[in-house]
């Protein structure tokens, strides 16, 4: 699997549902990539760690520039939007790390969306190591 389209990405609400998630992909022997319908909006989740593996150095810092390329970031002084250049975890909207991550969006269309392209670096099993 290269990519999952944003309408294939799983969303999951309660422990339960998590727990069958996560023991599927591991079955599969696929990374988790999914959406949590939390209580304040909506949270991207990846995993590798059931797969015992994590996202090679290069491959984090392409997902951790990607993610602050695809978020917009409100500027002072209406000169548009665009990353936060000092805060990591403010300009991408969470934490990305090797193992795992938790991206947040307001919207379960731009969670899933969000989502989708962060599958197309976490598949890739080339950027594993």
């Amino acid at each position: 699997m290269d990519q999952l389209s944003p309408h294939h990405v799983p969303v999951y609400g309660t422990r339960e549902q998590r727990r069958v998630l996560w023991a599927e992909c591991a079955e599969r022997g696929q990374p988790v990539i999914a959406v949590r319908d939390a209580r304040r909006g909506f949270i991207v989740r990846y995993d590798l760690g059931h797969l015992r593996t994590e996202l090679a150095p290069d491959a984090l810092a392409t997902l951790r520039r990607r993610v602050r390329e695809w978020r917009s970031y409100p500027t002072a002084g209406g000169a548009g939007l665009r990353a936060d250049p000092v805060s990591e975890s403010e300009g991408i909207g969470g934490e990305v790390g090797p193992v795992s991550g938790d991206l947040h969006a307001a919207t379960e269309g731009a969670a899933r969306d969000l989502a989708s392209r962060v599958s197309a670096v976490v598949f890739d099993q080339s950027r594993w190591q």
